[in-house]
């Protein structure tokens, strides 16, 4: 049987090859060929999401949002809503979330985050299977909060690869962020 969606697939495969080390991919795979609905969010059991790492033109901050719902600093992002084409979900999300307007997302997977969203009011306990791209702000760094966000800030990338009160997986991307800017050519010109 030929899978529903080959460019996801192999764009998950790439990443594996990248990070073998992050075992979580395997269950993104199933979740894609497995679930009938894999990127709606009235599939209560899970859905895919999709965010930005959304760094500053040169690479030195990323904007974090202040999270209404979950009252954590975390990157932008949110629901695909039915759309499998989630560095577009990753890039909608950081335009919709920062009223940042020219900004580049990069084609590649840079991270992938399994988490559970705990229950609230009428939506049960669930699993988001985030898939995150690296966006760039290329102009103005002037950002709009909106109504998701109690506050948005950039924060220096460096700062926060360390900080102990950091969500765990803000301080992985941090961390991939800088090792991928020591050992590669700059991603930004």
């Amino acid at each position: 049987m030929d899978h529903p969606y080959p460019s996801l697939s192999a764009a998950f495969e790439r990443y594996a090859a990248r990070f073998p080390r992050e075992s979580d991919v395997v269950r993104f795979h199933e979740w894609l060929r497995g679930e009938a609905r894999p990127f709606h969010r009235e599939t209560q059991s899970g859905h895919f999401t999709g965010s930005a790492w959304l760094v500053s033109a040169d690479g030195e901050r990323v904007l974090l949002m202040h999270h209404r719902k979950l009252q954590r600093w975390l990157q932008l992002g949110g629901h695909a809503d039915g759309d499998a084409d989630l560095s577009g979900v990753a890039l909608r999300e950081a335009r919709e979330e920062s009223g940042l307007a020219d900004l580049e997302v990069l084609p590649e997977i840079f991270d992938m985050d399994l988490h559970v969203i705990p229950a609230r009011r009428d939506e049960p306990e669930h699993w988001h299977y985030d898939v995150r791209y690296v966006v760039i702000a290329r102009a103005s760094e002037v950002f709009t909060v909106n109504v998701e966000s109690l506050a948005l800030a950039w924060r220096p990338i460096a700062e926060l690869a360390t900080e102990p009160t950091a969500d765990p997986s803000l301080r992985r991307m941090a961390a991939k962020w800088l090792a991928t800017r020591q050992h590669t050519q700059p991603l930004l010109p």
